[in-house]
């Protein structure tokens, strides 16, 4: 277990600002290449400033079991991300500076639920978003992103009735890109984005005649967007439906003067810094993840120091679970810009 000394009389909540970043720059030069540290894009900006590696969170979990030298992962996001992390590098040691920080959509399924659905439809195949436990991922027979559903859903026999959780939105546009009438959808969402609806949309599209708009489709407003731009409210050349790590990429090739973002406001900092040209705003300001933000600069160096909080994941559900994401790299379309 790491268990760095801490100075006599220290305490974490002592420190001013500089005080507090010169602990967690000696934590980890202590450390070196035996550390590496993850930062999803809807962290803080004062957490990301150390991460190794930032992104969505299945790029991040693949990266994890990339680092060879690393023994100590330490995952700045939510818990069934760094599940996924342990799952693909299990071997390692993963930690989350916090492991109360939890996921409103991931706890819309649990492993028992999912169980009983598939009694209900024998034979159906499971396909499960990442945002999910791992022991969800243990009960699914093939998981995705939200940047490949579509594809993985498609390489399904249309034959065969598909159970697909647990976000009700991104099933919905799965469904609708493929116009698919045996594919059933778990009814469950993200808090954060359900509460970005398509009356809040249609009303920026209104007021924002020349904004590009980033959308993420777990949005309750993503079926909106879509309504908008095939009935000619919004051109669909301006509406794009977008994973995080997909609007980080189109962040950079965007040609317009104005961004509408439908996210978890923490991305907003990442498109900013990805091209300082563009405006990039909300469409819902109160669009925070109050999990997210669970994770501070406080926590981290608590967990560079002391090794808290160990993420664990028994080893026969860790196994049954990276069969389900291996399924999707290996239809070869994992996507790099992941959730």
């Amino acid at each position: 277990m790491l268990r760095l000394q801490l100075p006599l009389g220290e305490r974490y909540t002592d420190a001013t600002p500089g005080e507090l970043a010169d602990r967690i720059a000696a934590a980890k030069a202590t450390l070196g290449d035996r550390l590496f540290i993850l930062g999803h894009h809807y962290q803080r900006d004062e957490v990301m400033e150390w991460a190794d590696a930032r992104g969505d969170s299945f790029r991040l979990s693949v990266l994890a079991q990339e680092q060879p030298q690393a023994e100590y992962i330490v995952f700045c996001g939510v818990h069934f991300m760094a599940e996924t992390a342990k799952i693909l590098a299990y071997d390692k040691t993963i930690l989350i500076p916090d492991e109360r920080a939890g996921c409103s959509l991931a706890e819309t399924l649990s492993a028992d639920q999912l169980r009983a659905w598939k009694a209900e439809h024998p034979g159906a195949v499971v396909v499960s978003y990442v945002n999910t436990t791992a022991a969800v991922k243990a009960e699914t027979d093939i998981c995705c992103t939200s940047s490949n559903a579509v594809e993985v859903v498609a390489s399904i026999p249309a034959d065969k009735e598909v159970l697909f959780g647990p976000d009700q939105f991104l099933g919905a546009h799965v469904q609708r890109t493929l116009q698919r009438d045996n594919m059933h959808i778990w009814m469950g969402e993200c808090h954060v984005h359900a509460g970005i609806n398509g009356a809040e949309l249609r009303e920026r599209v209104l007021a924002e005649p020349d904004a590009e708009f980033f959308i993420h489709p777990e949005c309750g407003c993503a079926t909106s967007a879509l309504y908008l731009a095939s009935s000619g409210v919004i051109p669909e050349g301006r509406t794009r439906i977008l994973s995080t790590g997909g609007m980080a990429e189109a962040a950079v090739t965007t040609t317009a003067k104005k961004v509408l973002v439908a996210t978890e406001t923490g991305m907003l900092h990442q498109l900013r810094k990805a091209n300082p040209l563009v405006i990039f705003e909300p469409i819902n300001r109160a669009a925070v993840c109050k999990y997210m933000k669970m994770i501070t600069p406080e926590k981290l160096l608590m967990s560079l120091r002391e090794g808290r909080d160990e993420v664990t994941v028994p080893f026969d559900i860790a196994q049954r679970a990276r069969q389900s994401v291996e399924r999707m790299i290996a239809l070869g379309t994992p996507s790099p810009t992941g959730e």
